[in-house]
């Protein structure tokens, strides 16, 4: 698909994130990424080593969006299931490719270690993929039109991003202002709430924190374009202050 602002899905895969196992840090890594590439990030997913699942999770996003980044399922073990499910959800088959394959026995030559049939799963591919490197365990990832299959192991999926970010459409990055609010959420909410509807293309969040005196609230300004973002970021300040003045704020930065 194409849009004028390119939009992506993270798709998590693997039992141990469900189970609470492992800690998962991709996806504030990939979305860190893809905030400076001005793509946006509209949706996440988690899914378990289950093939019709993670198919069904594929097709639904990768319709939808412009780029479906997935993490893990592609090591040598037998719930490393993600190749074939990818395989499955765009109908083409799945084997060996002559290049990972390449890539795996100079690298396995060189570890001492024997390429044997599990090692070789992670050389698996489906028909017409092009190959993600990774320079820290070599066995690749790979694109599937629209989708980026990484591994879960965050030092390897920081990796491969490096090289997936060289084939991606690039947007209109956000910028961002915050407002440092010392008041609650409930304070601000009517007034803030005007102030959106003022600005419909800035997006605006409270965030609320526990301060040394009390709770705070910082209130962030999202937007591409600078003028909107800054008219917006001016109407906020004023807000705080006329809360502070009534007494319903210790006073903002």
């Amino acid at each position: 698909m194409t849009d004028t602002q390119p939009t992506a899905a993270v798709l998590l895969i693997g039992d141990e994130i469900l189970s609470g196992r492992t800690k998962d840090k991709n996806l504030g890594f990939i979305a860190d990424m893809l905030t400076v590439l001005g793509i946006d990030l509209k949706e996440a997913r988690v899914v378990a080593d289950q093939e019709d699942d993670i198919v069904a999770a594929l097709n639904a996003l990768r319709h939808r969006y412009s780029y479906v980044f997935t993490t893990g399922g592609i090591g040598p073990t037998h719930d490393d299931i993600t190749a074939d499910a990818v395989a499955k959800a765009f109908g083409v088959p799945i084997d060996h490719d002559p290049q990972a394959v390449e890539i795996l026995l100079a690298y396995f030559r060189e570890m001492g270690r024997e390429p044997n049939e599990a090692r070789m799963r992670m050389a698996r591919m489906p028909q017409g993929a092009s190959l993600i490197d990774n320079p820290v365990s070599r066995a690749p990832g790979f694109q599937m039109g629209n989708v980026f299959v990484m591994a879960g192991v965050p030092k390897i999926m920081n990796a491969m991003m490096e090289d997936v970010a060289r084939r991606l459409t690039r947007g209109v990055p956000m910028q961002s202002r915050t407002v440092e609010f010392q008041g609650g959420e409930g304070d601000a909410a009517k007034p803030l709430g005007d102030i959106q509807k003022a600005f419909p293309t800035v997006v605006i969040g409270s965030y609320p924190f526990q301060a040394a005196d009390g709770f705070a609230t910082n209130l962030v300004l999202r937007a591409r374009d600078p003028v909107a973002l800054a008219d917006a970021y001016a109407a906020v300040r004023r807000m705080a202050e006329e809360l502070t003045a009534q007494g319903k704020a210790r006073g903002w930065s």
